[in-house]
């Protein structure tokens, strides 16, 4: 996979630059809630998306959670397939937005529905800190992956517009 956008549609990449990197953090945010939703609700359950009220209502709440991962998902791939019908797939740059999707999403999770929201927790009944800190520097981790590289495609199309007016 290559940093910046190959020689033949490079003005197409250019110009759907931001759908690209959009169309990344939408599967980001869509892939991510997935796999909480099959790992942390479905597979140990560990929670339900809402653990303030009865297990009906907390397997309700999966399930709308894990429809809007898939609408996001699905939605993310028509917006994939009209990037490649005009020949402006940019692989990096969708890589970068679906860093920054996956990122944000697992750290508003942790951060707004876990502690401020409360609606619940990683897991109950253990000592908690340890999957916070886990969770959310993972978070961080995939957050600060995605602006270097979003930042290195940048720098690359910067480049590539000054040698292509010279």
């Amino acid at each position: 996979m290559t940093n910046h956008p190959p020689k033949n549609n490079t003005a197409a990449q250019r110009k759907y630059a931001k759908r690209n990197l959009w169309t990344g953090i939408l599967f980001g945010f869509g892939l991510v809630a997935f796999i909480d939703e099959v790992v942390f609700h479905q597979l140990l359950h560990w929670h339900h998306f809402y653990d303030k009220s009865t297990k009906d209502i907390g397997l309700v709440s999966d399930g709308l959670f894990h429809a809007f991962s898939w609408f996001a998902t699905i939605g993310s791939s028509f917006m994939l397939a009209d990037l490649h019908r005009r020949h402006a797939f940019w692989p990096a740059k969708w890589l970068a937005g679906i860093l920054l999707g996956a990122g944000s999403f697992q750290l508003y999770d942790g951060i707004i529905q876990h502690k401020l929201m409360r609606l619940h927790q990683i897991r109950y009944n253990v000592n908690i800190a340890p999957y916070d800190w886990t969770w959310n520097l993972i978070a961080l981790g995939l957050i600060i992956a995605g602006v270097l590289l979003m930042m290195q495609t940048k720098t690359k199309t910067s480049s590539s517009k000054r040698s292509t007016a010279e």
